[in-house]
């Protein structure tokens, strides 16, 4: 108990409810608690966890670099084996015109990068986002994000920024010549893993051009394979001007960055130099698990296998109590009808050995986000304890 009462005493909680589960360790999808339970990880750290827990060849990786040396200097100055190794991987796995990454610490951080770029290169100020967008907490990312309530108390956040409705393409008119640039979650996140409907992207992003406005995605959910593809927007017949990526890139440890073209991406670089900078984006130790994470979800055939996981989880979660199931892939959001009752089962499924969580800012729907590595076997026990559990509640 002391762990557990420490964990409110000394450390700032960020609601009044937190569960406080003390962590013993974690192994491929189980997170094994101090109460000697072993609990099945429907959520992987919100998307973070692509090869689940603790995956051999993202130690491995960690272990090694850890041997040779950690940080040496700040972003962009010394030559360093893993982070370019990324770089590259990357480069070889996107199509054009995306050719250069930026690494930082946190998807917000890749946000903030993206944005100062676009604005960089366009010489513009306005920005189009949408409603009910989520893009992460720094200023910058919570200036963009499209909740007011979570947002209200912290103006003032970064001026001319307009939002408009996702799927609907009645808004496009209001990205113009006076635009920077359009940021969107190719597949929105906390508003219950809204996909784009029919050829919205491609229109979008024809928009975009005609005005002569960037297109930024944030892929940081959705991205490194979680929807059968390593970025969802592969699905959608179009490819952005920057690419944002975080969460699952690293396979368990925290990093973000965001990805253009060598002609983009360079104007950070002059008037003024310094266009961006971090010191520990980059970091070897960092770009080590990242590159093992990617180089795994590339060469193993888990992508193909998202696809026939997603179809199982849809043929098993059939219940009266489901109005409906969003999302793609291992990407998905189980509506359940109200918060209150989500909230229910989700405590529910956690006292059967199940972890299951919900959407920031819709508490109806129930979030299922399992590592990419989960087996068939996995998924069988996990969606018979979300039924039992909606049986008997």
């Amino acid at each position: 108990m002391e762990m557990h009462k420490d964990f409110f005493i000394y450390q700032a909680q960020t609601t009044k409810f937190a569960a406080g589960f003390e962590v013993e360790k974690a192994e491929g999808s189980y997170i094994y608690g101090t109460d000697g339970k072993k609990y099945l990880d429907f959520v992987a750290g919100v998307s973070a966890n692509t090869l689940g827990h603790s995956h051999p060849k993202v130690v491995q990786a960690i272990k090694e670099q850890a041997d040779k040396y950690l940080h040496v200097m700040v972003y962009g100055e010394y030559a360093q084996e893993k982070p370019i190794a990324l770089c590259k991987l990357l480069a070889e796995a996107t199509p054009d015109p995306l050719e250069i990454t930026y690494l930082v610490n946190s998807g917000a951080e890749a946000i903030d990068g993206s944005l100062k770029l676009a604005k960089r290169y366009t010489g513009r100020e306005e920005i189009v986002s949408f409603k009910n967008s989520y893009h992460g907490n720094t200023h910058g990312a919570l200036s963009v994000s499209g909740n007011e309530t979570h947002k209200r108390e912290f103006r003032p956040l970064l001026p001319m920024i307009s939002f408009i409705e996702f799927n609907n393409e009645n808004d496009l008119d209001q990205i113009t010549e006076k635009t920077a640039c359009v940021i969107l979650e190719t597949i929105q996140g906390a508003a219950g893993f809204l996909v784009p409907e029919g050829d919205y992207l491609i229109k979008l992003k024809r928009r975009c051009e005609e005005v002569g406005a960037l297109l930024i995605l944030d892929e940081i959910q959705p991205g490194f394979g979680r929807t059968g593809k390593l970025f969802s927007f592969e699905h959608f017949g179009i490819v952005p001007d920057i690419l944002v990526m975080g969460k699952g890139m690293g396979g368990g440890v925290p990093v973000g960055a965001f990805m253009s073209s060598r002609k983009i991406m360079e104007t950070l670089s002059h008037s003024p130099k310094l266009g961006h900078i971090t010191t520990f984006g980059g970091n070897p130790l960092i770009a080590a698990a990242s590159h093992a994470t990617l180089k795994e979800v590339l060469e193993s055939g888990l992508m193909d296998e998202t696809i026939e996981k997603e179809k199982l989880f849809r043929e098993l979660l059939v219940h009266p109590k489901i109005k409906n199931i969003n999302g793609k892939g291992l990407m998905l959001a189980v509506n359940l009808g109200t918060p209150d009752y989500t909230l229910n089962v989700a405590k529910k499924c956690m006292e059967k050995g199940l972890i299951v969580f919900w959407q920031l800012y819709r508490n109806e729907y129930m979030r299922i986000s399992p590592p990419l590595t989960i087996s068939l076997e996995e998924i069988r026990l996990g969606c018979q304890i979300i039924l039992e559990v909606l049986n008997d509640n």
